[in-house]
């Protein structure tokens, strides 16, 4: 049975495949890429044209308090809270995920006063080791990186956070998060989960686990649209003790009290900094709503199903790469990444075959598997493809070398 035969089996029996009409996908486009940059729901542009031009537009400034602008950060973060198991009023939806982790961290260095270092992995996404680099130019924080086999080692009395992401951008390994938040507690140190390659994918129960601090991006599974908001999750248990570090006004208690002297807010709300931005809430709104009513449950068993009938179906074409992911999709997030040394070209010349994946420097061509909208019958003609790609050596021309600014 050929991979194609297969897809059409498979995907008649695909509970979520109807899922599919509720996106934008551009007519002959097999998009592996939701795991950088979610694809379009359908009902955004109606939700942003409403905005717009009615409560925007007629409504002026009395939709912060008409049409619920004021809230709109603690509502949809309540919405992402059940997707990662927390509590509502643990979430808030706000600025972006570098700057939600400076925020954190910072506040976790105040939290164990006498300690100073905060550990992570080599290899962690760039921006969440440019924030530790940034409070340790300022006498802060000192940055201490192990191997994901030391870590639990590498946790003494001198670490105060442990920071790690759930799912590795570049790889798609999953950390053990109930053992390494364990390992930190027992330490004295406290943790903060990067979800962003996590949440809208994967299954993940912060309280469950007894996870201190939490962020997550807004425009990959959860398809916000570029640049969407981001979240952070604050343990109940912190709420009060936590000093967030960026004291703007939406931060505040009374915001339009236009005090000299800031208070913060109760809760989660003192998260928040300056003024959220409407339209972007707005949008992702929308993903949130569409990824919750699809459930996170049945989209990790589709993505998991995914990227094995892809592996199958690269071995049927005699394809042969380097996985650099683990081959066992219990211990990988929705993703597939292969090494070779001229991963780039492989993948512009998919791209120009309408396959969009992307490439990590220096050699790993990034395959994502957005459960909500890709059918099996995609993944089969997504390994033909590549297959093609590589037997007609169609990465050859010279066009395909060349680096654009994003890769």
């Amino acid at each position: 049975m050929t991979p194609e035969s297969r897809a059409a089996e498979f995907d008649a029996a695909d509970p979520l495949a109807g899922y599919r009409e509720r996106f934008t996908l551009p007519e002959g486009v097999i998009y592996l890429d939701g795991n950088s940059l979610g694809a379009l729901p359908k009902d955004t542009p109606a939700a942003l044209t409403r905005v717009v031009e009615s409560e925007w537009g007629e409504g002026l400034i009395r939709s912060w308090n008409s049409a619920g602008w004021f809230d709109m950060a603690s509502r949809i973060g309540a919405k992402i809270a059940p997707l990662i198991g927390a509590a509502p009023h643990e979430v808030i939806a706000c600025d972006s995920t570098s700057v939600n982790l400076f925020k954190l961290i910072a506040a976790a260095l105040q939290m164990r006063p006498g300690r100073k270092v905060v550990l992570s992995e080599p290899g962690n996404f760039p921006t969440d080791l440019y924030m530790i680099a940034g409070l340790e130019a300022q006498g802060l924080a000192e940055r201490r990186l192990a191997d994901r086999d030391k870590l639990a080692q590498a946790l003494d009395g001198d670490v105060a956070l442990l920071m790690l992401t759930h799912a590795h951008y570049k790889t798609g390994a999953l950390h053990d998060m109930v053992k390494l938040t364990r390992a930190a507690h027992e330490a004295g140190a406290l943790v903060l989960w990067d979800l962003s390659h996590s949440t809208g994918a994967l299954p993940v129960d912060l309280n469950g686990i007894g996870a201190d601090f939490a962020v997550g991006c807004g425009y990959k599974y959860l398809c916000g649209g570029p640049g969407a908001p981001a979240f952070a999750f604050v343990a109940e248990r912190h709420q009060a003790d936590l000093q967030q570090p960026l004291t703007g006004w939406f931060g505040h208690a009374a915001p339009f009290a236009f005090s000299d002297d800031y208070a913060g807010a109760p809760g989660i709300d003192r998260l928040q900094c300056g003024t959220p931005p409407v339209l972007g809430l707005a949008a992702l709104e929308v993903g949130v709503d569409l990824i919750a009513a699809i459930g996170v449950d049945r989209l990790y068993g589709k993505s998991q199903a995914l990227s094995e009938f892809f592996l199958e179906s690269v071995m049927a074409h005699d394809v042969h790469l380097e996985l650099v992911s683990p081959p066992r999709s219990t211990d990988r997030g929705s993703q597939l990444s292969f090494r070779h040394p001229e991963a780039y070209a492989i993948c512009q010349a998919l791209i120009a075959r309408g396959v969009i994946g992307d490439f990590r420097a220096p050699d790993v061509l990034r395959l994502g598997f957005a459960p909500a909208y890709l059918s099996f019958a995609d993944i089969a003609a997504a390994a033909r493809h590549l297959a093609e790609v590589l037997a007609w050596c169609e990465w050859q021309r010279p066009e395909f070398h060349q680096r654009a600014a994003v890769t």
